[in-house]
């Protein structure tokens, strides 16, 4: 419950203007340069008399959560874009996601692109489908609505599917998504793709300038 809430809380800021993000290598990010002055979230940061020092300290949980975040859909976003792949634009939507349901930040971009190369060879039978949920037999109403339920379900948070993916590890929810019997060598290949989204741990430098 705690963590829904921050995720609202921090909902509220993010869909900002996009702060100036620098000096991220698609495929190895691990670093990122964020410049925030001058941007709608630094102003309203700064209303709540959250001054510049204390901001760009790696201990203030707001400024360093919301850049961390910016980067990661940064990160997705500029793999999607580099490859021409439709979903190019959900980054912030899959960080937020995988945060909320405890997933690993590169997962839903890494089946996406495992199932659909990035939603170009989506679902054909039905709508919104890019993971190849349900063996292609569910459709959603948008990307949003798709990402979310998976996130949910892989996550180990929707009852009638918990036991599949509850307290597993991240290889443990590739192998009951697509078991090796079925398709070998599936989560590695999944695995794989994320590393060439990003590192798993990104440690943003925050930094003001005018």
């Amino acid at each position: 419950m705690e963590n829904k809430k921050w995720i609202r809380f921090v909902e509220s800021f993010i869909l900002l203007p996009a702060l100036t993000i620098s000096s991220v290598p698609v495929g190895s990010i691990s670093q990122a340069t964020i410049n925030i002055v001058n941007t709608p979230l630094f102003a309203s940061l700064q209303k709540q008399n959250i001054k510049t020092p204390d901001l760009l300290a790696a201990n203030n949980a707001v400024g360093l959560e919301i850049v961390t975040l910016q980067v990661k859909a940064y990160a997705i976003d500029s793999y999607f874009g580099a490859r021409e792949m439709p979903l190019k634009g959900v980054g912030m939507k899959m960080v937020l996601e995988a945060k909320r349901n405890n997933l690993d930040w590169r997962l839903l971009p890494a089946i996406a692109v495992r199932e659909s190369t990035g939603g170009k060879f989506a679902c054909k039978t039905v709508n919104y489908n890019p993971f190849g949920w349900g063996s292609c037999k569910i459709g959603f109403n948008s990307n949003d609505e798709a990402i979310e339920t998976v996130a949910r379900n892989l996550g180990g948070n929707n009852p009638k599917t918990a036991y599949h993916y509850d307290e597993k590890t991240t290889k443990q929810i590739l192998r009951a998504y697509n078991p090796p019997s079925i398709v070998p060598r599936y989560a590695e290949q999944v695995m794989s793709i994320m590393k060439d989204i990003g590192a798993e741990d990104i440690t943003p430098t925050v930094t003001a300038t005018t």
